[in-house]
Protein backbone atom coordinates (compact mmCIF):
# COMPACT_ATOMS: atom_id res chain seq x y z
CA UNK A 1 0.00 0.00 0.00
CA UNK A 2 1.43 3.21 -1.07
CA UNK A 3 2.19 6.24 1.80
CA UNK A 4 -0.25 9.17 1.16
CA UNK A 5 1.56 12.06 0.05
CA UNK A 6 0.24 15.46 1.53
CA UNK A 7 0.25 18.93 -0.61
CA UNK A 8 1.95 22.14 0.07
CA UNK A 9 -1.20 23.60 -0.28
CA UNK A 10 -2.68 20.94 2.39
CA UNK A 11 0.26 21.33 4.51
CA UNK A 12 -0.07 24.74 4.45
CA UNK A 13 -4.11 25.50 5.53
CA UNK A 14 -2.78 22.79 8.26
CA UNK A 15 -0.66 24.92 10.12
CA UNK A 16 -3.32 28.44 9.01
CA UNK A 17 -5.65 25.88 11.18
CA UNK A 18 -3.42 25.84 14.19
CA UNK A 19 -1.95 28.97 14.19
CA UNK A 20 -5.95 29.86 14.39
CA UNK A 21 -6.93 27.39 16.94
CA UNK A 22 -3.71 28.87 18.96
CA UNK A 23 -5.10 32.38 18.49
CA UNK A 24 -8.72 31.43 19.30
CA UNK A 25 -7.27 29.69 22.40
CA UNK A 26 -5.69 32.34 23.44
CA UNK A 27 -8.39 35.11 23.43
CA UNK A 28 -10.93 32.59 25.10
CA UNK A 29 -8.53 31.99 27.71
CA UNK A 30 -7.42 36.31 28.06
CA UNK A 31 -11.49 36.68 27.95
CA UNK A 32 -11.37 34.16 31.29
CA UNK A 33 -9.00 36.03 33.28
CA UNK A 34 -10.84 39.51 31.97
CA UNK A 35 -14.33 39.06 32.86
CA UNK A 36 -16.13 41.94 34.47
CA UNK A 37 -16.22 42.26 38.34
CA UNK A 38 -19.81 43.62 39.70
CA UNK A 39 -19.91 46.53 40.87
CA UNK A 40 -18.55 50.15 40.03
CA UNK A 41 -15.05 49.87 38.17
CA UNK A 42 -12.49 50.87 39.78
CA UNK A 43 -9.52 53.33 37.64
CA UNK A 44 -5.81 52.57 38.45
CA UNK A 45 -5.96 56.20 40.64
CA UNK A 46 -8.31 54.87 42.70
CA UNK A 47 -6.88 51.55 43.29
CA UNK A 48 -3.62 53.41 43.98
CA UNK A 49 -4.95 55.73 46.29
CA UNK A 50 -6.59 52.67 48.00
CA UNK A 51 -2.88 51.46 48.32
CA UNK A 52 -1.14 54.58 49.54
CA UNK A 53 -3.77 54.78 52.53
CA UNK A 54 -2.87 50.98 52.98
CA UNK A 55 0.45 51.60 53.51
CA UNK A 56 -0.19 54.60 55.67
CA UNK A 57 -2.32 52.51 58.29
CA UNK A 58 -0.54 49.10 57.96
CA UNK A 59 2.06 49.46 60.50
CA UNK A 60 0.00 50.37 63.37
CA UNK A 61 -2.79 47.37 63.09
CA UNK A 62 -3.58 45.17 65.26
CA UNK A 63 -2.63 41.37 63.85
CA UNK A 64 -5.68 40.69 62.20
CA UNK A 65 -6.57 44.04 60.96
CA UNK A 66 -2.87 43.85 59.07
CA UNK A 67 -3.57 40.30 58.08
CA UNK A 68 -6.36 41.72 56.29
CA UNK A 69 -4.83 44.85 55.21
CA UNK A 70 -2.27 42.77 53.80
CA UNK A 71 -4.71 40.66 51.79
CA UNK A 72 -6.35 43.48 50.11
CA UNK A 73 -2.84 44.77 49.40
CA UNK A 74 -2.43 41.78 47.41
CA UNK A 75 -5.61 41.79 45.37
CA UNK A 76 -5.27 45.60 44.49
CA UNK A 77 -1.93 44.60 43.15
CA UNK A 78 -2.75 42.36 41.30
CA UNK A 79 -6.17 44.50 40.01
CA UNK A 80 -3.79 47.25 38.84
CA UNK A 81 -1.61 44.89 37.36
CA UNK A 82 -4.50 43.41 34.85
CA UNK A 83 -6.05 47.05 34.15
CA UNK A 84 -2.28 47.83 33.09
CA UNK A 85 -2.63 44.94 30.61
CA UNK A 86 -5.43 46.03 28.89
CA UNK A 87 -3.53 46.55 25.76
CA UNK A 88 -2.20 43.13 25.62
CA UNK A 89 -6.18 42.09 25.83
CA UNK A 90 -6.48 44.39 22.87
CA UNK A 91 -4.06 43.02 20.71
CA UNK A 92 -5.02 39.42 21.50
CA UNK A 93 -8.74 40.50 21.02
CA UNK A 94 -7.47 41.98 17.26
CA UNK A 95 -5.63 39.03 16.35
CA UNK A 96 -9.19 37.20 17.03
CA UNK A 97 -11.28 39.15 15.34
CA UNK A 98 -9.21 38.80 12.40
CA UNK A 99 -9.20 34.88 12.28
CA UNK A 100 -12.33 34.70 13.72
CA UNK A 101 -14.91 34.18 10.66
CA UNK A 102 -12.51 31.68 8.72
CA UNK A 103 -12.13 29.68 11.81
CA UNK A 104 -16.01 30.03 12.99
CA UNK A 105 -16.75 28.54 9.44
CA UNK A 106 -14.73 25.78 9.32
CA UNK A 107 -15.77 24.84 12.58
CA UNK A 108 -19.00 24.86 12.01
CA UNK A 109 -19.13 27.35 15.55
CA UNK A 110 -22.53 29.58 15.98
CA UNK A 111 -22.91 32.90 16.91
CA UNK A 112 -24.70 31.41 19.85
CA UNK A 113 -21.60 29.24 20.61
CA UNK A 114 -19.54 32.18 20.71
CA UNK A 115 -21.62 34.52 22.87
CA UNK A 116 -22.55 31.09 25.23
CA UNK A 117 -19.28 30.99 26.31
CA UNK A 118 -18.34 35.14 27.02
CA UNK A 119 -16.91 36.31 23.63
CA UNK A 120 -19.08 40.19 23.40
CA UNK A 121 -21.39 40.67 20.77
CA UNK A 122 -19.40 43.77 19.64
CA UNK A 123 -16.01 41.40 18.89
CA UNK A 124 -18.47 39.51 16.59
CA UNK A 125 -19.34 42.15 14.75
CA UNK A 126 -15.88 43.12 14.29
CA UNK A 127 -15.08 39.69 13.09
CA UNK A 128 -17.65 39.40 10.88
CA UNK A 129 -19.76 36.58 12.45
CA UNK A 130 -23.72 37.85 12.65
CA UNK A 131 -26.47 36.28 14.94
CA UNK A 132 -27.57 33.87 11.13
CA UNK A 133 -26.39 30.71 10.58
CA UNK A 134 -23.08 29.71 11.24
CA UNK A 135 -20.03 31.66 9.39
Amino acid sequence: MAKRQVSDSHKKAMAAGRVEGRVVKAYLEALEENKPKRGRKRTPESIRKRLDGIEATIADSDPLKRLNLVQERIDLRNELASTENASEFAEIEKAFVDVAAGYSGRKGISYGAWREVGVPAATLKAAGIGRGAVS
